[in-house]
């Protein structure tokens, strides 16, 4: 049986060997990679599992924050720097208010970015809440009113009209997709090749360096998570029921055992 879930923190069990970055009893956080794995009382992480990262928890944070963390933070600030972020930048973040999307605001936000996000009406007041300069109900306002308005559009669900999008870039912009299906690959790799502006389907392969640049952001408080529900591990069905709903708002924590508070 194939176990799911790719983000956790804990202690520290026991070490595989020639391991001596970290000792028995240490706060870690991290991701398990294309493995998954992570719906487990032990997971076994890092070394040479593809994708798979491990890191000092932030001092501050319980488990719970922190395994809501590294997937989401990593993949948000990869795309984000390869679609070149900076200081005096607009940026349209739609979907913003999931998993990637509320990371890309506060990460653009960090960045000097102005930024304006879509998604919701029921998630508007938390995207202002974490930085949002302007929000659009996505079933009331119309985002490409903004025709040539972007530097970066970041369409973190990947269901945005390609043209429609491409339209909002200003000379030179990018849009950068987390989720792109085969007609907007096809056209934005076009689109790449034959003119200014540049489309991003890939943040690339995750390394230990993005989830050391994550933890010293939220160390510094630049990055928080944002956490809607908390389940159990015996509710996990439940917990995927609601975000096949589309209505969370950030993350869903799993919780296996007790859950404990910073030490």
């Amino acid at each position: 049986m194939r176990i799911l879930g790719q983000e956790f923190a804990g202690k520290v069990e026991t070490l595989g060997d020639g391991v001596t970055a970290f000792a028995p009893g240490d706060r870690v956080y991290g991701t398990t990679g294309i493995g998954l794995g992570a719906y487990a009382e032990y997971v076994c992480a890092g070394g040479r599992r593809a994708g798979s990262v491990v890191a000092p928890m932030p001092a501050a944070m319980s488990y719970a924050e922190a395994a809501a963390v590294p997937y989401g933070a990593m993949e948000a600030l990869r795309f984000l720097r390869k679609g070149g972020i900076a200081a005096g930048q607009r940026i349209l973040i739609i979907g913003a208010g999931g998993s990637f999307g509320t990371y890309a605001i506060q990460l653009a936000k960090h960045a000097g970015a102005e930024v304006v996000a879509v998604d919701s009406a029921g998630k508007l007041e938390m995207l202002r809440a974490i930085g949002a300069d302007q929000v659009i109900d996505h079933t009331k306002g119309d985002f490409a009113d903004g025709a040539g308005d972007f530097d970066i559009v970041f369409d973190v669900i990947g269901r945005a009209s390609f043209g429609r999008v491409v339209r909002l870039l200003r000379p030179r912009g990018r849009y950068v997709v987390a989720n792109p299906h085969t007609a907007q690959f096809i056209r934005g790799l076009w689109a790449s090749l034959t003119g200014d502006k540049k489309m991003i389907f890939s943040s690339g392969t995750v390394r230990d360096e993005h989830l050391r640049a994550v933890t010293e952001l939220v160390e510094t408080g630049a990055l928080r998570p944002v956490i809607d529900r908390r389940y159990p591990l015996e509710q996990m069905a439940e917990a995927h029921r609601y975000a096949d709903t589309e209505q969370k708002r950030g993350n869903i924590v799993i919780v296996v055992g007790r859950e404990e508070s910073v030490d």
